[in-house]
């Protein structure tokens, strides 16, 4: 009798992989103070807007443990497939597994039934991931909240979603951020939208200078937000061309054109 292929969670589960099971931090007996520290790196603001053609995820390249700058090169916005873009923040090591298993997921089911997973499907499965972390979250350990961009080629339009610490999912009009300085920001978004214009009907390069304009205040205000001074950010396009990386030099450009509009305006 045929039965239909397991996904790849319900594998992983049978395995006793670790994704699927949550992670227990160690106890130690004897002094508390002979306890080792767990450092743990994580990842800082992400940032995602609407254009007129589409999505711009835009992160910030600083990964840090407790109050210490681990890494300053992180790539924290990451392709999954094709029209499919993951903006990270919280514990880095558990993001890239959740990136990793979804990359493997989307790909097992396209070949196992020879079709792309539905967005349904793709939003269920970081569903899942996100709410197998929760005891470790509790726990102070492996919590990472993510944003999920997608173009959708049946609508003909850049969507985005996130998520809470127990997997329930939420589509963003406008735009989204995620990381230690995404509160610091959350009422400049409303403002650009209120006193300009809502940010799907904005350029690409219109789109791209306010999130980079808000990573900026995001460094100002949060000091787990990594600015522009040593390393630009990372800016990632999806349309219905599918991913593309915005090139530094126009990163560059962007942020010297920003900084001289401020100074002229700074007493």
């Amino acid at each position: 009798m045929f039965e239909p292929a397991a996904d790849l969670w319900t594998l992983l589960e049978r395995s006793g992989h670790p994704l699927t099971r949550p992670l227990t931090a160690p106890s130690f007996k004897g002094d508390s103070r002979d306890t080792p520290a767990l450092t743990e790196v994580h990842g800082t603001t992400v940032i995602a807007v609407k254009f007129d053609r589409g999505v711009i995820n835009v992160g910030d390249r600083r990964a840090t443990a407790n109050f210490a700058v681990m890494y300053d090169r992180a790539e924290k916005v990451l392709a999954v497939d094709d029209y499919t873009l993951l903006a990270i923040s919280g514990s880095y090591a558990r993001a890239m597994e959740v990136v990793r298993y979804l990359r493997t997921a989307f790909k097992l089911y396209e070949r196992t039934y020879l079709q792309p997973m539905s967005l349904e499907g793709k939003l269920a499965e970081l569903a899942k991931v996100v709410r197998a972390g929760l005891p470790e979250a509790l726990q102070g350990i492996g919590g990472f909240l993510p944003l999920l961009s997608i173009y959708d080629r049946e609508l003909e339009e850049g969507r985005i979603f996130f998520y809470d610490g127990m997997g329930a999912r939420f589509e963003s009009a406008e735009f989204g951020a995620a990381g230690s300085g995404s509160l610091q920001i959350r009422g400049v978004f409303d403002y650009i939208v209120k006193t300009k214009k809502p940010f799907h009907l904005m350029t690409r390069e219109e789109a791209l200078r306010e999130a980079l304009l808000l990573l900026d205040i995001a460094a100002d205000l949060d000091t787990a937000t990594g600015g522009w001074s040593k390393v630009l950010p990372l800016a990632k396009t999806i349309t219905a061309e599918g991913i593309e990386d915005v090139p530094e030099e126009e990163l560059r450009a962007l942020v010297e054109s920003i900084e001289t509009t401020t100074s002229a305006h700074t007493p």
